[in-house]
């Protein structure tokens, strides 16, 4: 694949380098290894398309000034083959670089001929990512968090694998511990109401409706068969009932929502594999348990301590951190979810996964540090885990917080958001804020149907190419290859500032994939609608010249192209007419 952008930037780089180096044998510069030093895009292209702080950090190296550093490599510098026009410098000693028009005929070109396939990229190598995400409580439906969580994770996996990741999508189910336990009692009290209204709810029970309407469910199909039963034999068959029930829920939500794992992960079978058990068993080879109160606990306080004062901590910010011990088996002989969760994410390790991404909500950021520091503990690397934390979402309409559904009475949950509003909504307007800030999702907003809505007005740019594309054929006119003096014609302000952003698409998507952040692909794609209709109100696509209606009606395709790439990459539809 051709990738114009990122090929000149590399061979501006060699060209610096190799100005450099004779700078150096005809004595102009000093002897002395050649610093790192970055070729960037400027904030103002009047001032160039790309620049170098080259000459800026090579100052104590060579010492001399940064402006005689600059001239020496202006002196010495061969641009031949890297498609850039000429070069001035500026300030006190910044170079910066102008591209030729071959450049922009080149992008328009790459974009063009790889189509589909334009802006993917080998940056990852094909390294084994997994990203868990979700992951939500079987034991009820899933709510505003789950719905964040799911579009930033599957967008997220999404621009991993565009960047050339192998990349895995998975669900954990927790299908047994503490909260199964909860879930069975809850099941069984509401249950047993139908029967006899005096019985008690467990005062940690779950009070949510979903649990009446399985009770009552189960009720209606089998009537009073569990009422003269032993508990632990009705709270089975009641979980054994609701639990599948729930998950179904989960799957077709999931599904509805255009989400697609690559595994629902139990974990109930690390309980039956025995794995939950060896981490214990492994912890306490190491020395890192001891017991207490009948139960066994980690070392947690010291493991991070010892890791805190590798990184050169003080004790002073390891006290204000608070470190606690965790509990690894209860007192009733039971794991915790801490000791599960450790199983899990050494299971994934023992699959071969080289880096790990959850996306958990931010009132988990106390558990990231102790989770690490347990991966390394077991003898897994911990700093291939890397967890994203999403803050809380608020739900707004007309300026006002909502919480409850009109429909169902009840607080709106992730399948009351798909069914009130457009999964294509859903799925974009969560990924234009990043994980980390606490968001409002409009939800007058996300029906609009106009350009208020970022996704609709992505969507009409893409179908407003296709309207232009449907009524220049409708004229006889329809695209064919251009040569590059044709596509060279493209000098238009607008239109180089659209080729421009066009050419940046593979780095905004590496960069997105480094940073774990997929709302710099929805802001890019945002401002390529932009572009694109500053473009158009500026330069007529069809005019006097045949030539210039070619190659504007070739970038009208390429806006169209990665258009299509973007939203098809996030699940979101791409409509031709609207």
């Amino acid at each position: 694949m051709a990738h114009t952008s990122i090929n000149v930037q590399n061979s501006l780089k060699l060209a610096i380098e190799n100005a450099i180096k004779k700078a150096i044998e005809n004595g102009q510069l000093n002897d002395a290894p050649i610093p790192q030093f970055v070729i960037e895009e400027p904030a103002d292209r009047s001032h160039g398309d790309f620049a170098t702080n080259a000459a800026m950090v090579s100052a104590k190296a060579f010492r001399m000034p940064p402006f005689k550093i600059a001239q020496a490599i202006t002196e010495n510098l061969d641009l031949s083959g890297t498609l850039v026009d000429r070069f001035e410098t500026a300030g006190p000693g910044f170079i910066n670089f102008f591209l030729s028009k071959q450049y922009f005929a080149e992008v328009v070109k790459d974009v063009l001929s790889e189509g589909e396939n334009y802006g993917k990229s080998d940056f990852g190598q094909n390294k084994k990512v997994m990203v868990e995400f979700v992951s939500a409580n079987p034991t009820g439906p899933m709510h505003m968090g789950n719905a964040r969580g799911g579009a930033l994770g599957d967008c997220l996996a999404a621009v991993l694998d565009k960047a050339g990741y192998d990349v895995w999508r998975e669900f954990y189910v927790n299908d047994a511990g503490n909260q199964i336990e909860k879930f069975a009692c809850s099941l069984e009290a509401r249950y047993l109401q139908i029967f006899d209204p005096t019985v008690e709810f467990p005062e940690d029970g779950y009070q949510g409706g979903d649990i009446i309407d399985h009770a009552k469910a189960y009720a209606d199909e089998f009537a009073d068969a569990l009422v003269n039963v032993s508990s632990e034999k009705r709270k089975k068959v009641l979980v054994d009932y609701a639990l599948p029930k729930n998950i179904d829920k989960m799957q077709a939500d999931m599904a509805k929502y255009r989400i697609t794992y690559d595994k629902w992960f139990f974990e109930s079978t690390l309980h039956e594999a025995g794995d939950v058990m060896r981490v214990v068993d492994t912890l306490t080879e190491k020395g890192l348990t001891y017991e207490k109160e009948g139960a066994i606990w980690y070392k947690n306080k010291e493991v991070c301590t010892n890791k805190l004062l590798a990184q050169g901590k003080t004790q002073e910010y390891i006290d204000n951190l608070e470190l606690k011990d965790d509990v690894l088996i209860r007192q009733n002989g039971n794991p915790t979810y801490f000791t599960a969760d450790i199983a899990y994410h050494k299971n994934k390790f023992d699959r071969g996964f080289e880096t790990l991404i959850d996306v958990w909500g931010a009132d988990h950021h106390g558990h990231v540090m102790r989770m690490q520091n347990a991966m390394d503990a077991i003898g897994c690397n911990g700093e291939k885990l890397d967890v994203l934390l999403m803050q809380l979402v608020k739900l707004v309409k007309n300026g006002e917080a909502v919480k409850m559904s009109k429909r169902t009475g009840k607080a709106i949950g992730l399948s009351d958001l798909l069914d009130e509003v457009p999964v294509d909504s859903v799925r974009f307007l969560f990924n234009t804020r990043e994980a980390n800030t606490q968001m409002d999702f409009d939800l007058g907003l996300a029906v609009t149907q106009d350009n208020q809505n970022p996704v609709y007005y992505v969507q009409y740019a893409h179908a407003r190419i296709c309207s232009i594309l449907k009524a220049l054929a409708n004229d006889g006119i329809n695209p064919r290859e251009c040569t590059d003096d044709e596509l060279m014609l493209l000098t238009q302000s607008e239109e180089i500032e659209l080729i421009h952003h066009l050419a940046s698409f593979e780095s905004q998507i590496i960069s997105s994939a480094t940073d774990y952040d997929p709302t710099k692909i929805t802001r890019y794609v945002t401002t390529l609608a932009t572009l694109f209709h500053k473009f158009y109100n500026a330069c007529r696509v069809k005019g006097e010249d045949e030539s210039l209606t070619q190659a504007r009606l070739s970038l009208c395709i390429c806006v169209k192209t990665v258009i299509s790439n973007v939203l098809s990459m996030f699940s979101i539809t791409c409509p031709e007419q609207m």
